[in-house]
């Protein structure tokens, strides 16, 4: 009797453990974080400018290391591999689009022999069957974030971050990406995803982590928050009120209803 293959092990939750990120200058850019994340919601990161999501992105991804503090991945230090990041203006190499989604594949020591399967799959999925063949650079900026979410999903990730993947795109593409990223959380990969448009997280997200200076104020259902938040900073954001004028607030205080 053939026995199935074993399901690969969960790398989530992803834990972060007192988390510090300093920058030029010493100055604390993320300060005293602690967050879990568990596998099957869609987690949107919000917040104003200069509050830190794409450096906590860049920084559970592994593209940056913590000043202080640890990042754990189902309790274990390290940079998995079944994990992916899209961003907002991806990097192309210079060849076609289906050699971007061979190369990636090659960094990650898939076969040779089943790469040509996979690419054809993810193309079809994000609908560049007929750019496949073009250079990835002179595609339009739709199509390339198409191609980078491809490139992503080709991995058979557990988890993705994206930050801010619609930030540039009219509505047509938007609305091609929001769709590519909920089929992608249906088939089980768990999706960190920074955005500016409150509507968006409504409309993609599970849960809402709110950043201010650097700090996580709340974790909440992505319902709560935008109905009742806690925290008085996430108030004041939800209502579209400017957060500038109250740097300092916040800062020093105990973050409320963080899970």
């Amino acid at each position: 009797m053939t026995k199935s293959p074993t399901a690969p092990a969960s790398i989530l939750p992803l834990y972060l453990d007192n988390v510090w990120f300093r920058g030029r200058g010493n100055i604390p850019l993320i300060k005293d974080f602690n967050l879990s994340l568990s596998a099957g919601t869609r987690t949107m990161v919000i917040g104003p400018n200069g509050a830190g999501k794409s450096i906590l992105l860049r920084l559970c991804h592994g593209l940056l290391s913590p000043s202080e503090g640890q990042i754990l991945w189902s309790g274990s230090k390290g940079r998995p591999k079944a994990q992916a990041m899209v961003f907002q203006r991806p990097v192309m190499l210079r060849r076609s689009a289906r050699a971007n989604i061979d190369y990636a594949l090659s960094l990650h020591a898939v076969d040779k022999s089943k790469r040509g399967d996979i690419i054809e799959d993810v193309l079809t999925k994000t609908g560049l069957t007929r750019q496949a063949d073009a250079p990835a650079h002179v595609l339009s900026f739709g199509e390339q974030q198409r191609l980078a979410i491809a490139r992503a999903w080709a991995l058979n990730p557990q988890i993705v971050f994206l930050d801010e993947p619609t930030a540039s795109l009219d509505p047509s593409a938007t609305y091609q990406i929001e769709e590519l990223i909920q089929r992608l959380s249906d088939q089980g990969t768990k999706i960190v995803m920074t955005t500016h448009d409150l509507g968006q997280a409504k409309r993609l997200g599970d849960e809402v982590l709110f950043l201010h200076r650097g700090r996580l104020l709340e974790q909440a259902p992505v319902q709560q928050f935008f109905e009742q938040p806690e925290n008085d900073l996430a108030q004041a954001f939800v209502k579209g009120e400017l957060l500038w004028w109250k740097r300092g607030e916040g800062s020093r205080r105990d973050p409320k209803h963080v899970r």
